[in-house]
């Protein structure tokens, strides 16, 4: 047997190994050509073949996400009699909210954790491993919603989408935890990209949101996907599909002014949005309803709100996209106020109650048992002040007003406030309007509407709680790693105690036939009375006296007690407040549990740190 043949025989038995190992018998064929891929080329082509097929996956899905729900609403809006509209505008957001309600009430369960945070919370807490369900769930889900007329976005599913269709590609092959967090963001970014066919904006979304705190040095996945999710959007969907905005003005550095004070205002409008979202979900939580009872409230106010003011029916995009074709007149002509005089007052007062509104519509869509996000509705938002802005300052009398300009980096300005992701605000902006020329404007109001949100809140509202349990990363990596370390697996839980009032020749024993140099001081019921140390009996160990002192006498109270509920961080923190190296672990009753070293947590955290450095 020559030298090329051996090579081939030895490849084939290796496969032979593989096949039976990882159970493939009843694997798809390809499947089964995907894992004989994986065991044969290098870590880094196999990456790169994997991006390829999570961002035509995800950008798939984000096609077909984003058709349904154009069609649906091209029919209400467009094909349908004012008159008929009105009750579509009554019944359809209702049920929109009612039936996704229901679907995750019978169909998943009640396992409804939808939004950034949730995938969040997966790469921090979970090892990136997304269930298999949202694969598909958050499609229906945001389907029903937003397809119905739900006042929220489809790209938070979309992403949430691509991001479960990485991981479980990722599980499957057997990846690591970081090239399954890779592929996880990978087909995030492809659901962004094929949303709004912007590549650059998926990648910097990945980047900004989702891998906070991650350390990678390999990139070309990502990109893959995102070049595969924009392709599979430019190819796939019709053009009145796309996020794409033509008419726009050439930017003039005098109009400078212009673009610093609609920073301010999106800023400020942007704080507006979040606080409002907060509040509503905080009610609606209060509320002593069923979750079916919930729906059908929210589902009301938001049919109430679509009756009175059409623009907040659905994502919006239509609206936006009027404004800088100049339909204002069409979108009013549509509501209630197509009973009143129309003119540039009424314009103003009209485009003030959408902005007002529009975060109420978001709210009760999403926190009473709809599916949805807040990228839409801050791009909308956005729009609306910039187009309010341009008429307000025409209004004072300035010419010359770059009304189309001002309703773009609105957008991006109000995005980059509630998102907290002014890259990725940009550059959405730049790609959708070829509006590359616009980068100085763009950076201006976001970055001003950024700074004015950070000032704030430095951590999103949406996101603080999670982060304040710990439970997301963060852009500080330290503590990425050590929220990822767990309490209870630094609990000495064969800690030797002793009872109260045992005499101190028993303590003696303990340290005659024991290891350690600490012991817990119990009464009866286990409850810690104190502590003891080596050093603390040192002097009745070496004394040729009869010692008849008991451990009460002697014992001390602890510096500090840990409950297992407390963070590794929390407890470095206390270990450095008293300065010792042991501290007692008690329960919620005071009951001793174990001790916790500092030696042991600091031990596991250079382990950690070590391999997140290879």
């Amino acid at each position: 047997m020559n030298i090329h043949n051996r090579k081939k025989f030895l490849s084939f038995l290796k496969f032979k190994r593989d096949f039976q190992k990882y159970g493939l018998e009843k694997a798809r064929s390809y499947e089964i050509i995907l894992h004989w891929l994986n065991n044969r080329l290098s870590r880094n082509q196999f990456l790169v073949l994997s991006g390829i097929l999570v961002g035509c996956s995800a950008g798939l899905a984000g096609v077909v996400l984003k058709t349904l729900v154009h069609n649906i609403h091209h029919f209400i809006t467009t094909e349908v009699h004012f008159e008929y509209q009105i009750l579509f505008y009554v019944v359809f957001p209702f049920l929109g909210i009612v039936l996704t309600t229901l679907v995750v009430l019978t169909i998943f369960k009640g396992q409804d954790r939808k939004g950034i945070g949730a995938i969040l919370y997966e790469i921090a807490q979970n090892s990136s491993i997304v269930s298999s369900v949202k694969m598909y769930s958050q499609i229906v889900q945001s389907a029903v919603t937003v397809g119905l007329g739900g006042s929220a976005g489809l790209e938070s599913p979309i992403a949430v989408t691509g991001a479960a269709i990485g991981s479980n590609f990722a599980q499957t092959y057997r990846l690591s935890y970081k090239e399954r967090t890779l592929l996880l963001a990978a087909g995030a970014t492809a659901g962004i990209a094929s949303a709004f066919n912007a590549p650059i904006a998926g990648i910097m979304f990945a980047f900004e949101i989702l891998l906070t705190g991650v350390v990678f040095t390999d990139f070309i996945p990502l990109v893959v996907a995102a070049v595969c999710g924009s392709l599979l959007s430019r190819i796939l969907l019709q053009e009145d599909v796309l996020f794409r905005f033509y008419t726009r003005e050439a930017f003039n550095y005098k109009n400078v002014p212009y673009y610093l004070i609609l920073g301010v205002v999106t800023g400020l409008y942007a704080r507006y949005f979040v606080i409002i979202s907060k509040k509503v979900e905080h009610f609606i939580k209060g509320l002593k309803m069923s979750r079916i009872r919930k729906a059908m409230f929210g589902g009301a106010v938001l049919s109430l709100l679509c009756v009175l003011f059409p623009p907040l029916f659905g994502e919006g995009y239509d609206t936006v996209k009027a404004f800088t074709n100049g339909n204002t007149h069409h979108i009013i002509q549509n509501s209630f106020f197509r009973y009143f005089e129309i003119k540039n007052f009424t314009i103003i007062i009209f485009l003030i109650l959408v902005l007002l509104l529009k975060a109420f519509a978001t709210s009760f869509t999403i926190f009473s048992g709809g599916n949805g996000g807040n990228f839409a509705p801050s791009l909308f938002a956005g729009g609306t002040v910039g187009y309010l802005f341009a008429i307000v300052c025409q209004q004072i009398g300035f010419t010359d007003v770059p009304v189309t300009n001002l309703v773009l980096v609105g957008m991006a300005g109000a995005m980059s406030g509630v998102m907290y992701a002014p890259l990725t605000a940009i550059f959405l902006i730049a790609e959708s309007s070829f509006g590359y020329d616009l980068f100085i404007p763009l950076m201006i109001v976001s970055i001003i509407s950024y700074l004015i949100a950070k000032w704030f809140s430095p951590i999103s509202p949406e996101l603080k709680s999670l982060a304040d349990q710990g439970k997301i990363f963060t852009n500080k990596h330290d503590k990425n790693l050590l929220f990822s370390l767990r309490t209870e697996d630094f609990i000495d839980r064969y800690s030797q105690s002793i009872s109260e009032n045992a005499p101190i020749t028993e303590l003696f024993e303990l340290v005659k036939n024991g290891n350690k140099n600490i012991f817990a001081v119990i009464n009866n019921d286990k409850v810690l009375r104190g502590i003891l140390t080596l050093d603390d009996i040192r002097p009745y160990l070496f004394t040729n006296a009869e010692v008849s002192a008991n451990i009460s006498q002697i014992m001390k109270a602890p510096p500090a007690v840990i409950h297992p509920e407390n963070q590794p961080l929390e407890i470095l923190q206390s270990f450095d407040d008293t300065g010792v190296w042991n501290l007692p672990v008690v329960n919620a009753d005071n009951v001793f549990i174990g001790f916790i070293s500092k030696s042991t947590i600091l031990m596991s955290y250079r382990q950690l740190l070590k391999e997140y450095s290879e």
